[in-house]
């Protein structure tokens, strides 16, 4: 497995408890509560992710990132999007400035 294999898994697993039973799948739960959930728990392992940066514990900002990668996937799942879209839109990012590609999303 490479270093970026784990997202594909992780994706996979995630999109695979769509159909489980909420009581039984953390995951299921939240696709059963929906869009506006999934997206509140993105917010709170994002403010998480960047309090442990803030606080500079190495192991922390570890365990909030896991977090937040694992709730992003749920997201993405939720929206049909997939790691390989994500990867795409980076590479086509690759080499350009971040903020010539700041300006270019303005004017589309």
């Amino acid at each position: 497995m490479t270093n970026t294999d784990f997202i594909q898994q992780l994706f996979d697993t995630v999109s695979s408890r769509k159909g489980a039973d909420p009581k039984e799948s953390y995951v299921a739960s939240l696709f059963a509560k929906g869009i506006k959930k999934i997206a509140q728990k993105v917010g709170e392992e994002a403010t998480e992710t960047v309090l442990a940066s803030a606080g500079g514990d190495k192991k922390e900002i570890v365990a909030e990132s896991a977090d937040l990668l694992f709730h992003l996937s749920v997201l993405w799942a939720a929206h049909g999007v997939t790691p390989a879209e994500i990867a795409a839109e980076l590479k086509r990012r690759e080499g350009v400035s971040g903020i010539e590609e700041k300006k270019s999303r303005k004017q589309e």
